[in-house]
């Protein structure tokens, strides 16, 4: 029978922000460190910790085995060879089998078993099996076309598989509307689990609704699927599957969807290997829970003129986590590409969005452990309350802040945008970078946080703002504190650190493209980066900086100043956490 695996417990989410532990306070940096996680004493001798990346419950995995297991109808449970067959004629249909009823152009199923339906159908198929039962609807160049209801409806069995069977070409299509109470309103309609798989094609017209929907569990195993549906394309109210497969999606409302709400187990899309190709007017992806890509191909456009788009329309919406740990996701999305009312965990694979908002949006706790993270365009690249970037190479480019630590109820006096800032005050949200490489291109803040910032590893490069006007290149209400990793800024405004890992800094000019080189007194270069954007400032910071020393700073092997580690030269300002600017030591 059918695979019914054990209920494991659902992560639980805190509404606070999730912070890593340990902010760095304000203190003097004493001497290079390659990959520092301690800092020295303070001026006021308090002792000072680093922020360290949480080992979090984000995972694919982790988020997976706190839900419920599917139920899915696998090819070896059935034969092939046990199949009854039913010969659809135009207006009627016949059948040797005695678990088949023809009613004019209604052909009834009525117990369990393997059928076979080939031909022409100007009608509608039911499925009508006892509640254990488990059936098999094979299509063989089936052709189904309802004109007053769905094309195929199961209104009673345990599970139902839909196979489609090797070089056969199959359609389904359903009434033009529903009733507004209408219990089956999509083409292929299952009040059971349902599980799609073979070899065939399968062409799905939506007319009055949805394409292929569920009130249990739906998985897609294997098949070549091409869906249109006037509102959502594929749903599986308790779960929504992707194993394989080559599905193409185009739908007014959502194009995958699993909306149950009941169950905190239920109610998530996960895609685990195949093609998926959505094109919505609404979401791409709308998950009540979470949303999980662990292999596969997903491409999604959100936004669509395809019917009646909602005011904002998400590539990948998700109530509890997003978790991306394979699989290549293409985003094009109206409003925010991928959306987490709760939180993101990005693990590995590649994620390429463009977003008329938000490039990656978690209200929660967005974190970046592996893989590869492109934001080609939004207004804000990536936002939540606490960003944590530990591994993998992260891109970004933004109309506005690149990456911001931001909660949703702070209001922003910075001039920044998305979820808003805390003017001067540090409300404690936390933007961490342990380890990987990021790229940043903004027009507004580079790095922003509404609380702290610390950069203990990797590699940063942070492009922009090409003009001041209240932006920073690195900016936060509370600490900004280095001590351990690179990173480069071009921007408008200096950056005055904390933390125990030197830097030197200069106002000077540039333009996009240019190369900026810092080299040390005996001509060594010890950092070299591409401007992304025209720049007023350069600031850097690695392990090779030796404090006090004197370094050359030049833009296109032309040398533009001579600065000593720790000195603003023709000043400028950080975050507030930075403790200003104007030219001075730090302390």
């Amino acid at each position: 029978m059918s695979r019914h695996l054990s209920l494991r417990r659902r992560l639980i989410l805190a509404a606070a922000p999730l912070t890593v532990t340990g902010l760095v306070l304000a203190g003097c940096a004493v001497q290079s460190s390659a990959a520092s996680t301690t800092s020295t004493s303070s001026t006021d001798d308090t002792a000072t910790e680093t922020a360290t990346v949480v080992d979090s419950d984000l995972s694919a995995a982790a988020v997976l085995a706190a839900n419920s297991d599917v139920t899915v109808v696998e090819d070896d449970e059935w034969s092939e060879e046990d199949a009854a067959d039913i010969s659809l004629d135009g207006t009627s249909a016949s059948s040797d089998s005695d678990a088949v009823t023809v009613d004019g152009s209604t052909v009834t199923i009525t117990a369990a078993g393997v059928f076979r339906l080939s031909g022409s159908l100007d009608g509608h198929v039911v499925v009508a099996a006892p509640d254990d039962a488990q059936v098999v609807l094979i299509l063989d160049d089936a052709e189904i076309s309802a004109s007053d209801s769905s094309a195929i409806t199961v209104t009673s069995a345990d599970d139902v598989a839909i196979s489609l069977a090797d070089g056969s070409d199959n359609s389904v299509s359903d009434a033009s509307s529903y009733a507004d109470d209408a219990e089956a309103n999509a083409a292929i309609y299952a009040d059971a689990d349902l599980t799609i798989s073979g070899t065939g094609t399968l062409e799905v017209s939506g007319n009055g609704n949805d394409g292929i929907a569920s009130t249990d569990d739906l998985v897609i195993l294997s098949g070549t699927i091409t869906l249109d549906a006037a509102d959502d394309g594929l749903r599986g109210k308790d779960s929504l599957t992707v194993a394989g497969g080559t599905i193409e999606v185009t739908a007014g409302g959502d194009a995958l969807k699993s909306d149950q709400t009941d169950d905190a187990t239920q109610g998530f899309v996960a895609i685990a290997g195949g093609s998926v190709d959505a094109t919505s007017g609404d979401d791409g992806i709308a998950a009540a829970t979470d949303a999980v890509v662990t292999g596969g191909t997903v491409t999604i456009t959100a936004g669509s003129d395809a019917s009646t788009a909602d005011d904002s329309p998400k590539g990948i919406s998700a109530g509890v986590v997003v978790a991306l740990d394979g699989g290549k996701v293409t985003v094009e999305a109206v409003d925010d590409a991928v959306h987490s009312d709760g939180s993101v965990g990005i693990g590995g694979g590649t994620v390429t969005v463009s977003s008329g908002d938000d490039g990656i949006h978690a209200e929660q706790r967005l974190e970046i452990r592996d893989g590869e993270a492109t934001v080609v365009e939004s207004v804000e690249g990536l936002e939540a309350t606490d960003v944590a970037i530990s591994g993998g190479t992260v891109d970004v480019t933004s109309s506005d802040d690149g990456i911001n630590a931001a909660s949703g109820t702070a209001s922003d006096t910075q001039g920044g945008g998305g979820m808003g800032g805390g003017g001067e005050q540090d409300t404690g949200e936390i933007l961490t970078i342990s380890g990987g490489t990021v790229r940043v291109a903004a027009v507004g803040d580079g790095l922003d946080s509404n609380g702290s910032i610390s950069i203990t590893g990797g590699t940063t490069v942070v492009s922009g703002p090409s003009s001041a006007g209240g932006q920073g290149a690195v900016d936060s209400n509370g600490a900004i504190a280095i001590d351990g990793g690179e990173i480069f800024v071009a921007g408008s405004v200096l950056v005055t650190p904390t933390g125990a890992q030197q830097w030197v800094a200069a106002t000077v000019s540039g333009s996009a493209g240019d190369t900026v080189k810092v080299t040390d007194a005996a001509g060594t270069v010890v950092a070299t980066f591409e401007a992304d954007q025209s720049f007023g400032a350069v600031f850097y910071s690695g392990p090779t900086v030796t404090d006090g020393a004197a370094y050359a700073i030049a833009v296109n092997g032309v040398s533009a100043a001579t600065v000593t580690e720790g000195v603003n030269v023709s000043g400028g300002m950080g975050g507030a956490g930075g403790g200003g600017g104007g030219g001075g030591r730090r302390p």
